[in-house]
Parts: C-alpha cells; structure tokens; sequence
C-alpha cells in the first residue's frame, strides 16, 4: 500500500516570525510580503492564535488579587466609518465605529478582561460582569464619566466595591480651524472626582494607566491607527487581533516599569513566554492524505 500526505504544514518558527510582525503593528499584507507567503495564510494564522488566545486568557484570568482597576473604552472603526454606512446596515456591531472595553490593574500593569463591542449599555454590562467574575477581592474601580458604567457597576459588584468617576474636561475654541481640531488634541482645562459608590480613596482615583494602555493598543495594532487604510473589514478579525494584542501583552511582553510581564507580577504565570509559545497554542496541523493507493502485485 503506498500512501500519499499533504506535508504543507507551516513550521512554528515561521508562524512565530508572522505573530511577531502583527504583534509589533505590521499590516497583515506587508506581513505577507515579508515573509513570502499568502495574504489567506497571514489571515488563517491570526483567526486561530486569535482563537486559541481569546480561549486560554479567558481561563487563565480567574480569583484574580487585583486591588485597583481602572477601565476605558477605545475607538476604532470597522468595515467603514460610521458616516458611510448604509442605510440597511446602521446599527450592525462591524459597519462603522467599534469600541474596545479594556480593564488594567495599576499595581501589575495586567489586563484582566477586554471586550470588542459597542459603547451602549448592553455592552458596559456583559463587561463588567466579566470583570467582576475574575476579582477574587473587593476592588477600587475608576472610569471616566460614561453614564452605562454606573447601572452596569451596580448590577455586577452591588456594594462591595469602591467606585469613583474621573471625569475630564476640555477647550474646544470656537475659532479653532476644522483642520485643527481634526488632527491636534484638545486642550485639558480640569478633572472631577465623584465619589459614585461606598468609599474611594480619591488619591487613587485615576484612569493614567488605561489610557496609556490605549496608547500601547494603537502603537501595537494596525487596526487601530487613526487615518490609515489599515482598518478590520471584519469584526471577527478586529477580535482576533485584539486577543492576540493582549496575549502578548500580559504574557509575552517585559514592562518596561516592572521588568518581568504582568502576569509574572500577577502570579499568573513563571516566565516571559515566547512567540513560539503562543504560536503552539494552536494545536499542530495533521498531515492530510492525499489519496488511498493500493498497488497490487501478482505472483
């Protein structure tokens, strides 16, 4: 019996090579012409290590001993941008803007939870709700002023939480030119701090960490750079790309502040993992047969 196998398997080195890439803000087509290989190749690596990274963060991130947390919201755009969606698609989570929930412990720099979605009700709840459900301790929260945290944050921690909003105010000039308020910041004028539920020490009160975290989202994903062609057409993609974002980032990435990972200060995990560690998540693909053949031979 002679027995053909399909042997186009990708070894791990070269998917580590391809996850570095993303990982460091690359466009999935220079990736592919980087690394000589197929745009459907660079896709079908991400949506499985995506896959397999939304899956082990889901149950490595539990009885977490977190004693801050700051959350936060970042913007991003998929398929198109909110003012050119069509009619029949208003409304639809991947036609037009997309937030990302993202929550950081100050003291570990972890990201614990994070959730791509909308930025209405609906969605401050179900992350919350994940939040709350990997905190082994009563925690200090601080957002910003969005109003669904208040309802969402009530409904998941009830009163054993500290909870403060730091709300921010800034200029917008009338005079100012439309070109410049487009590209340039506004201006900070000043900061509230609202005591929202039991008692929060207001020298704590602060969302710094997760904003920086915004920042390393946008340096760190193509996806997310502001006037880019570079933007998810699918959402399915944004997804994976943000899970394999903070894989990276919690397990693979030393702090710059810390020395170790976060999850090495968090006690999750021993040592910084390597881009072929995350890459191996994904089980190793099996030879296919390509064909039966049976060759007979006759005395």
């Amino acid at each position: 019996m002679l027995e053909g196998w399909s042997m186009n398997v990708m070894p791990i080195q070269k998917r580590a090579k391809i996850l570095g890439l993303l990982v460091e803000g690359n466009s999935m087509r220079a990736i592919s012409r980087i690394e000589d290989c197929s745009i459907n190749t660079v896709t079908k690596l991400l949506i499985d290590v995506g896959t397999a990274c939304a899956d082990y963060q889901d149950k490595a991130m539990r009885n977490l001993s977190c004693k801050r947390i700051q959350c936060d919201e970042i913007w991003a755009f998929c398929y198109s941008k909110e003012k050119n969606v069509s009619p029949e698609d208003k409304g639809l989570l991947g036609h037009g803007d997309v937030y990302t929930w993202t929550a950081i412990c100050p003291d570990t720099k972890l990201v614990p939870s994070f959730m791509v979605g909308k930025r209405d009700e609906e969605y401050a709840q179900v992350f919350i709700e994940d939040l709350a459900s990997r905190l082994a301790n009563r925690v200090q929260l601080t957002t910003d002023g969005h109003k669904p945290y208040l309802k969402a944050v009530e409904g998941a921690f009830g009163g054993n939480i500290d909870y403060a909003m730091l709300i921010k105010h800034y200029s917008n000039p009338a005079e100012a030119k439309q070109a410049q308020k487009r590209y340039s910041p506004s201006q900070f004028i000043s900061a509230d701090k609202r005591r929202i539920a039991d008692n929060p020490d207001f020298k704590e009160v602060s969302t710094s960490h997760v904003e920086r975290q915004n920042l390393t989202m946008r340096m760190g994903m193509r996806r997310f750079t502001r006037l880019t062609n570079g933007f998810s057409k699918k959402i399915e993609d944004l997804e994976h790309s943000v899970a394999l974002h903070f894989m990276h980032y919690n397990f693979g990435r030393i702090h710059k502040s810390l020395r170790v990972t976060p999850t090495m200060e968090a006690g999750i995990s021993d040592h910084v993992w390597s881009l072929e560690e995350i890459a191996a998540l994904v089980p190793e693909a099996v030879a296919k047969k390509r064909g039966n053949y049976k060759k007979t031979i006759s005395n």
